[in-house]
């Protein structure tokens, strides 16, 4: 029989940050599949496990090596940062799933386990104070699945929405400028530049450091990729150097 593969959101790394259910499913399991700087962040806890590895976009094949595992019967943990269902591995696992299924009378759904873990979204959130208290939406400002023009569709969507937004992947060596044009798309789209803002980075790790600014000052920051942005909506504000997105309660 085939074994089962347990999608885990592991939470930015630090072993106080995951859930019980992902440090139990990764404790059960005969091999750890990831990116190698996850890995990384998880085998001091588990010194005795087979690990899988391959670097940054080749994410297909560590899907595929999941299923190669399983198809051995091995229990599988697929470990993604944050949790594994947002921008995480869980989807294409699913894509993949029909083809197994064809190959293999062994496969169902039901090998497949996605458990949550805490995305930047809410560990930032917590860092900054209540970004987020009331309706926000995702973004990543990464390119390379999504085209920039429909990046910048929804940018200017969640402005006319008034949703705070939270941006991820907001830089990169070669997407170095993409923050500070995803601010002037806000701006152009109706966003003040005093609008309140802030960002984290790294997360729950080491060297974690964060700020509260105005849009326009967020428009000429250095950030990188492991920097997780919050842009408020109209009536956030920045209260003792937190960021506050009020709930509509009369105070």
């Amino acid at each position: 029989m085939a074994g089962k593969i347990y999608i885990v959101g592991m939470g930015p790394g630090f072993k106080s940050m995951m859930t019980e259910d992902a440090f139990n499913a990764m404790e059960k399991a005969d091999v750890i599949v990831g990116y190698t700087v996850y890995i990384d962040l998880v085998k001091e806890h588990f010194p005795n496990k087979e690990f899988f590895t391959t670097p940054m976009k080749k994410e297909i094949e560590r899907c595929r090596a999941c299923f190669d595992f399983a198809l051995e019967g091995k229990t599988v943990a697929f470990i993604c940062s944050g949790d594994a269902g947002i921008y995480g591995m869980a989807a294409p696992m699913y894509e993949l799933l029909p083809e197994y299924m064809n190959n293999s009378s062994d496969f169902t759904g039901d090998n497949l386990i996605v458990i949550p873990g805490v995305t930047s979204a809410i560990s930032g959130a917590a860092v900054l104070g209540a970004p987020i208290n009331h309706d926000f939406c995702l973004i990543s400002l990464s390119d390379l699945l999504t085209p920039w023009e429909v990046i910048e569709k929804r940018l200017k969507a969640a402005v006319m929405g008034d949703f705070s937004i939270v941006l991820y992947n907001p830089s990169s060596k070669k997407r170095h400028d993409y923050l500070e044009k995803a601010c002037d798309i806000l701006m152009e789209a109706g966003a003040s530049k005093d609008r309140a803002c802030g960002y984290v980075e790294n997360i729950g790790r080491v060297g974690q450091n964060s700020h509260v600014c105005t849009l326009l000052e967020l428009k000429s920051t250095q950030v990188n990729m492991f920097t997780t942005v919050f842009v408020g909506n109209s009536n956030t504000r920045i209260i003792s150097d937190k960021l506050v997105t009020p709930r509509g309660y009369k105070i």
